[in-house]
């Protein structure tokens, strides 16, 4: 049975920091460059959302069911975005890796690849996860596309799963990847990440 604790991860110019309220002016400026919260179909706190969305992560975190992050840019030192680990089932040895969003700049860069290697090695070396779920809402294409180039394989679509900040219910896509399968995606965003890292 996985246990999961609050943890720093860093490496390939990335530092995933356990979130704390210190991060709150972090995670504003970074979800402002771009408006993150104008995307309808994504779970980004806009400046007056934050407080709340921070204190539901930490909520999580006390409850056992979430482990979130800040993410830091180790280039700038800024806070460029969140992530978490959600749906922890101790039983199964299972998470499920989501609530990941980045700044307008760090997207399409190496950061999103750097972090989901850190998220998976975490999950399947240290603490011993049989399989990571991953999940999207059905219009958030580039989410999928994401996903399914850090080679998780699809398991399905839930219909009318969760409610949207407009009030709508989306219909969630639904991934995962399996330990026998991590061996093969380590080497592959390891690939990735030597191609898409900055230089000097």
């Amino acid at each position: 049975m996985i246990v999961v604790r609050p943890v720093a991860l860093e490496g390939h110019g990335v530092r995933l920091e356990p979130l704390e309220e210190g991060h709150l002016e972090g995670l504003i400026a970074a979800a402002t460059d771009g408006r993150l919260w104008e995307l309808w179909y994504t779970l980004v706190p806009s400046a007056d959302e934050a407080p709340e969305y921070l204190a539901a992560a930490l909520a999580g975190q006390a409850d056992g069911h979430m482990l979130p992050w800040a993410v830091r840019d180790l280039s700038s030192g800024t806070i460029v975005g969140s992530t978490r680990y959600h749906d922890i089932i101790p039983d199964a040895d299972r998470v499920e890796i989501g609530y990941t969003w980045y700044s307008a700049s760090r997207q399409r860069t190496h950061v999103n690849t750097a972090c989901k290697l850190l998220l998976l090695s975490h999950a399947f070396d240290t603490i011993g996860c049989q399989v990571v779920g991953l999940r999207t809402d059905n219009f958030n294409f580039r989410s999928q596309r994401a996903i399914e180039g850090l080679g998780a394989k699809k398991d399905g679509v839930i219909r009318h799963h969760l409610p949207r900040r407009d009030g709508t219910v989306r219909d969630s896509v639904i991934y995962s990847i399996l330990s026998a399968e991590w061996p093969a995606v380590r080497r592959h965003l390891g690939h990735r990440l030597d191609r898409a890292m900055p230089v000097g």
